[in-house]
């Protein structure tokens, strides 16, 4: 493996590595990891057009199975900016809290469109108009995971005002299938939002193991193939809390 470029990113660096294999398939990859070993982002060098990883080819088919025709996304969480770069022609708006995965994307992943926003997604979202989504995706990551105000009530209640009638909210989480309190409670909040909600996972080695969870949120149902979704399978969450904004004391 090789270390093409190391960055700080705010209080995590932020790394570019070239490999000849990743998760086990053997070929000529660059991605994008964070200090944590987590990675936000592939390409295969030999098919650039090529959608490396699980979780975004699955976002994809939900996304033209619900809604062929889509157009406006706003997505939270840039990466290498894998799904917005496959639509070239799609009106995208993108949130990125870190400067630096922007450079990143542009220099070492063929990323050139100019419709990233550096920012809280959050706020970039709250000053988008209302019901003017087809979709809004969100695959934000820190250290810690997902950002805490980006999983609760009021910015559900937020998403679903922004997107239109039969928007759909998607959300790249990691968590366990079974007695993982944050993913529930995640799913519940979803779930006082939403009319509709689906969770999709992908296969781990043990119950317990962490692994990308995909959650579809609507107000209209959702639908999908099983043999489209890039080995996630749907699965029934257990019933959590609601998560609300933190007030101050």
């Amino acid at each position: 493996m090789q270390l093409l470029r190391k960055a700080k990113s705010g209080t995590h660096e932020v790394s570019v590595y070239e490999a000849s294999q990743l998760y086990g398939e053997i070929g000529k990859f660059r991605f994008l990891q964070f200090s944590d070993h987590a990675i936000q982002g592939a390409i295969d060098l030999k098919d650039p057009k090529r959608i490396v990883l699980e979780y975004p080819r699955a976002m994809i088919h939900l996304m033209e199975r619900n809604d062929p025709a889509f157009n406006h996304v706003f997505m939270i969480g840039h990466g290498v900016g894998t799904i917005p770069g496959h639509y070239p022609n799609k009106q995208f708006v993108v949130a990125e809290i870190d400067e630096a995965v922007v450079e990143l994307s542009k220099t070492y992943f063929h990323y050139h469109m100019d419709n990233v926003r550096v920012g809280d997604g959050r706020l970039l979202l709250g000053e988008q108009e209302q019901g003017s989504f087809d979709y809004i995706i969100l695959d934000a990551f820190t250290e810690a995971g997902t950002p805490y105000h980006l999983m609760t009530l009021e910015f559900m209640v937020l998403a679903e005002a922004k997107l239109g009638a039969r928007g759909m909210l998607l959300l790249n989480v990691t968590g366990k299938l079974k007695n993982d309190t944050l993913i529930d409670a995640v799913y519940a909040t979803l779930k006082e939002a939403f009319t509709y909600v689906k969770a999709f996972s992908l296969k781990a080695e043990h119950l317990a193991d962490a692994r990308n969870i995909i959650l579809a949120a609507s107000n209209h149902p959702i639908a999908y193939e099983s043999m489209a979704m890039a080995g996630f399978f749907e699965i029934e969450l257990d019933e959590g809390y609601v998560m609300r904004d933190k007030q101050d004391a």
